[in-house]
């Protein structure tokens, strides 16, 4: 079975290039450009890991992260954040609201590979 990730960043190039990694490594892959359009494309697409940006229009990646935690249904979903904001507190933050990883920007291709693998061989 093709895991599915849900790619959520306001970026273009870093959507480019996430939603180029993660088809090359098998799987199948949506994007959303607002913290709005995320939670549509997660009720839609149901994504087995959502590569989650902090600063995205319109809800925050925080406030995604939370919605779909205080969702049942949505509880098999991995949760990794990707953000510029790398101080303590704002990983601290992302971790308590039940994010399943916090990567900070610049990140390891590689690295970031190896962490979504990981997470999603649990399933």
């Amino acid at each position: 079975m093709t895991h599915k990730i849900l790619i959520a960043d306001d970026e273009p190039n870093i959507v480019i290039s996430l939603e180029f990694l993660m088809q090359q490594s098998g799987y199948e892959v949506a994007t959303a450009r607002d913290g709005a359009d995320a939670m549509q494309k997660i009720a839609s697409f149901s994504p087995d890991l959502v590569l989650l940006d902090i600063m995205l229009p319109k809800l925050n990646g925080f406030e995604v992260c939370q919605r779909v935690r205080e969702n049942s249904q949505w509880d098999r979903i991995k949760i990794v954040i990707l953000s510029a904001k790398g101080r303590e507190i704002e990983v601290s933050k992302g971790i308590a609201l039940g994010a399943d990883a916090y990567i900070t920007k610049p990140f390891s291709t590689k690295d970031l590979i190896v962490q979504v693998q990981r997470l999603l061989q649990d399933e």
